[in-house]
């Protein structure tokens, strides 16, 4: 899968990465696939479903981690193969790498992995395309190192995520700065608008977040200019088996989406009228 070949790349918009955190079933996952290809499609936006068919990174051994690997990369296949889309999802060793990819078209580094050399390079080696995306712990800057390890493993088809930055023990920020600095690479740039509102290390041992604020950090980062959104939804995130506090509730999506093309279209225009 290129980038360039998804549908709808020339209408102008952003591109969105979108779907539940995890696969918790057939249904489920099928529903908001073709709930988010119906809205994507008529505001012409290209579009990538999103859904991990294991969480590995979970604060307690009793949280929910999937349905079974086998099991739900198969529905992340079915999403694929039925809706006409490229999906995405997060591998945690280079082991999986290559099993995952007989699934998917894109492959995603979690934050907290993003500088395991060797899960970079087995990313690379399979020829799917690779979204890294941004440790809370690393600088902007940092990020061409990670991105450069895929390149040197022989794959140029490479994405860098930001999903803000640790500050305190309990809170991220997003530091929009970013998003410029990391366009030089040279590679897309996407901003997860969800995981950005976390609120780690709670004492519950449950993440926390502020998905109230989705909007908000949507709207900047598209207003600076970021080429795109990543954001997991779900249809009752309150009964969501992973990460309900930072989910959008799927019945917001359509507007959101509708007031994000407008504010694209305006930062387009604007420049246009620079040149």
């Amino acid at each position: 899968m290129k980038l360039e070949n998804l549908k709808y790349t020339d209408s102008g918009n952003f591109f969105l990465l979108a779907g539940p955190c995890v696969i918790e079933g057939e249904y489920m996952a099928m529903d908001i696939a073709e709930k988010i290809v119906g809205i994507t499609e008529s505001l012409q936006i290209p579009y990538i479903f999103k859904g991990s068919y294991r969480k590995a990174n979970r604060s307690r051994l009793d949280s929910f981690t999937g349905i079974g690997d086998e099991k739900a990369l198969k529905i992340l296949r079915k999403v694929a193969d039925t809706y006409k889309i490229p999906v995405v999802t997060d591998i945690h060793t280079a082991e999986e790498a290559k099993m995952a990819a007989e699934y998917v078209d894109v492959l995603q580094i979690p934050a907290f992995l993003c500088r395991q050399t060797d899960l970079l390079v087995a990313a690379a080696k399979t020829g799917r395309v690779v979204n890294i995306k941004k440790g809370q712990f690393l600088s902007p800057e940092a990020m061409k190192f990670a991105a450069q390890k895929v390149v040197d493993a022989g794959n140029n088809d490479v994405m860098i995520t930001e999903r803000g930055t640790s500050f305190g023990y309990q809170d991220l920020l997003v530091d929009y700065r970013g998003i410029p600095i990391m366009q030089k690479f040279g590679f897309p740039v996407i901003l997860d608008a969800t995981h950005s509102l976390q609120r780690p290390n709670q004492d519950s041992g449950v993440t926390g977040g502020m998905p109230e604020l989705i909007e908000t950090i949507a709207r900047a980062g598209i207003a600076v200019g970021v080429d795109g959104l990543f954001m997991e939804t779900h249809p009752e995130p309150c009964k969501a088996k992973s990460d309900g506090a930072n989910m959008l509730p799927l019945d917001l999506l359509d507007g959101l989406l509708t007031r994000l093309v407008c504010i694209r279209q305006a930062v387009m225009s604007l420049g246009s009228k620079d040149k």
